[in-house]
């Protein structure tokens, strides 16, 4: 008994040593996952902040989705804080929304007071701040929409452009932004080069603005125009608007129309998408008068048209664009223009419809196939009145349809470029040649009559041995249809620009022939 009795406590013993030691661990334990929690509340925050946010800012609220988003990817970290405080992008996203009218963006900036309080506080810049961190996810988001998607896509159809925008992740993007800060201010990535081209053309046209901007040019009623040697007092006010446009690389002040106030003229009538002419018309004077702000206005409208266009679009191996108010196609290989030509789109009750395509075929020698609406309001009534109209116009029936027979007196000319699309535009030539030389060009019934047909087939063949320029114009003159399938798609975008700047900084102005300019003001300013 003796010896159970002497084992019993020493077993007590060890079991106490062994639950003390059970115990100090568990102490051990529980200090270290509280040290990790801690830590880990130091730089995530827990996930219904981020609805209680969105309660106190309700202006923000369509952001919410994105920021949830954004934060499920981070594991609800803190992102725009590090060890030294606020990190430093954000404050050059600050400095960005604080001037988002060099963007051309005429928006207020919901809670731009509370902003300023916030990084004006250095206590909220040094270390991780929920309102800071969820104010700054919010308004990059903003500032994402704004600068690189603009309008939502439902409004540019809205105003007629079907060409398709990209999907771009904001979120993915913002990672690359943390990770090098100074992406912000090379925004090609987002942006076609257009954009920026336009948005110094913005600065140079407000500090002219800025300095006084030019003055209306008196309009002698009983003058109808201006030629060399001519002298008013006109002429001089002519050349001192010309000289402040760039047009005019100085100005001698002199009341005589001079050949160096010829030069700015044509200057001036090239950028306006004008005939080349030295005669200074009382229109010429009416458009010279319209005030910067409308130009400015006019540059603004269209960096919105530029935030539409995929950035991928000009990185194109080829491209063929035509700008409508310019009336002019252009068309790219590896990124550089290596044809252009004068077109005539669609006249005001049938516009030339904005939307891209690939184009697939060639035609030569095509037949024109009479669009059912041309065929009852204009070729049934001609009928009517002559019954030789379809002989005298190369016209027959064919399957209970009319169709033009190829030929020189052929609407479609003797070539036709087919980019499949529900519109029913394509490229063609056309007979009446006289139409390239006017000044306004918009005659058609919405296809896209081209100057240089033969050129453009020649240029898109360069590379296939089997199309020689005299095999192009023996298919263009033979008097045959004849299809051809292109080897590799080109892809076509027929866009609407009023306002274009070459890579050497020359801007030009063009008419707003279908008014589209107007809609899409009064969706950008907002009063």
């Amino acid at each position: 008994m003796k010896k159970i009795v002497f084992v019993f406590p020493i077993v007590s013993l060890l079991s106490l040593c062994f639950l003390f030691s059970c115990k100090k661990n568990e102490v051990m334990n529980l200090n270290t996952l509280t040290s990790d929690t801690i830590k880990k509340d130091k730089n995530t925050f827990d996930n219904t902040a981020i609805d209680s946010f969105f309660e106190n800012y309700p202006l923000l609220k369509k952001y919410q989705a994105d920021v949830e988003k954004l934060y499920q990817k981070h594991q609800y970290h803190y992102i725009w804080f590090g060890k030294n405080g606020i990190n430093e992008f954000a404050s050059l996203l600050y400095d960005k929304i604080n001037n988002l009218d060099e963007e051309g963006i005429q928006i207020k900036v919901p809670y731009k007071d509370k902003l300023e309080e916030l990084y004006n506080s250095s206590e909220n810049n040094m270390m991780p701040n929920i309102e800071t961190e969820l104010l700054n996810s919010s308004l990059y988001f903003f500032y994402a929409m704004n600068v690189y998607h603009g309008l939502d896509a439902a409004k540019s159809v809205e105003i007629e452009w079907y060409i398709p925008r990209k999907k771009q992740s904001y979120i993915s993007y913002l990672d690359s932004l943390l990770s090098n800060p100074s992406l912000i201010n090379k925004e090609e990535k987002n942006l076609i080069s257009q954009y920026f081209l336009l948005k110094k053309a913005l600065q140079k046209y407000r500090q002219m603005e800025k300095q006084g901007g030019w003055n209306t040019i008196t309009i002698d009623t009983a003058v109808t125009s201006y030629k060399i040697g001519d002298s008013a007092k006109a002429i001089a006010e002519i050349r001192k608007r010309l000289f402040l446009s760039e047009d005019l690389k100085t100005n001698s002040e002199s009341s005589i129309y001079d050949k160096a106030l010829s030069k700015g003229i044509l200057n001036y009538k090239v950028r306006r998408g004008f005939l080349p002419s030295n005669i200074i018309t009382n229109e010429l004077i009416k458009d010279l008068n319209v005030p910067i702000s409308e130009r400015i206005k006019t540059i603004i409208i269209n960096m919105e048209r530029c935030r539409w266009v995929s950035s991928d679009i000009p990185k194109a191996k080829e491209l063929i664009a035509i700008n409508i108010p310019s009336f002019l196609l252009s068309y790219f290989k590896n990124q550089e223009v290596v044809l252009r030509s004068k077109v005539v789109v669609g006249k005001t009750m049938n516009k030339t419809v904005i939307f891209s395509a690939p184009m697939k075929y060639i035609v030569f020698s095509p037949y024109w196939n009479v669009p059912t609406s041309i065929l009852k309001n204009e070729i049934l009534p001609g009928i009517a009145k002559n019954p030789n109209y379809l002989a005298e116009h190369d016209m027959e029936w064919n399957e209970n349809k009319l169709r033009q027979k190829p030929g020189p007196k052929n609407s479609l000319g003797l070539i036709k470029f087919l980019f499949p699309n529900s519109n029913n535009i394509y490229l063609h030539d056309t007979p009446s040649k006289s139409l390239f030389d006017r000044e306004t060009r918009a005659f058609s019934h919405g296809c896209i009559r081209v100057a240089k047909p033969k050129e453009l087939a020649a240029e898109i063949l360069k590379d296939d041995p089997d199309w020689t320029p005299e095999k192009i114009d023996s298919a263009m003159n033979s008097g045959k249809e004849n299809w051809y399938t292109l080897k590799s798609k080109i892809p076509v975008y027929i866009g609407y620009f009023t306002a274009w700047v070459d890579n050497d900084g020359t801007i030009h102005f063009y008419n707003d022939i279908y008014k589209r300019d107007d809609l899409l003001a009064s969706m950008l300013f907002v009063k």
